[in-house]
């Protein structure tokens, strides 16, 4: 096979102009979106060791908790929107946030949507 039939090459240089522009971003969005993922899991294993440690003191009689109290007031703090509840309106206002900063002085940006989206997904 040749240089000039290779079908990926010929795909490639046709999408030269965009790949040069997305590369940065992808990757970076990529990267990003990986990181988060493995951050986030270290999060709910400690989330979650500290609920079961907490949860069986206070079963075994040596704690008392107010999980009610605890929820609302997680709840309160997490409701960016301020509507009183937690849905997908606080979530895409996290993300927006979130893109805000890790795109701020990024020249080009274009992709880290679909680049962090893929990074989670196969991180």
């Amino acid at each position: 096979m040749t240089e000039h039939s290779d079908p990926v090459e010929g795909a490639l240089d046709k999408l030269k102009p965009v790949f040069a522009r997305l590369s940065f971003g992808v990757v970076m969005g990529y990267c990003s979106g990986y990181a988060s993922k493995k951050i986030g899991k270290a999060v709910a294993f400690v989330v979650g060791a500290g609920f079961i440690i907490f949860q069986t003191a206070a079963y075994s009689g040596y704690i008392d908790i107010d999980w009610a109290k605890i929820k609302d007031d997680t709840k309160k703090k997490l409701d960016i929107t301020g509507d009183g509840t937690l849905d997908v309106e606080d979530a895409k206002a996290y993300w927006r946030k979130v893109r805000k900063i890790l795109t701020h002085n990024v020249g080009s940006a274009g992709g880290f949507s679909m680049g962090f989206l893929g990074g989670v997904k196969y991180g």
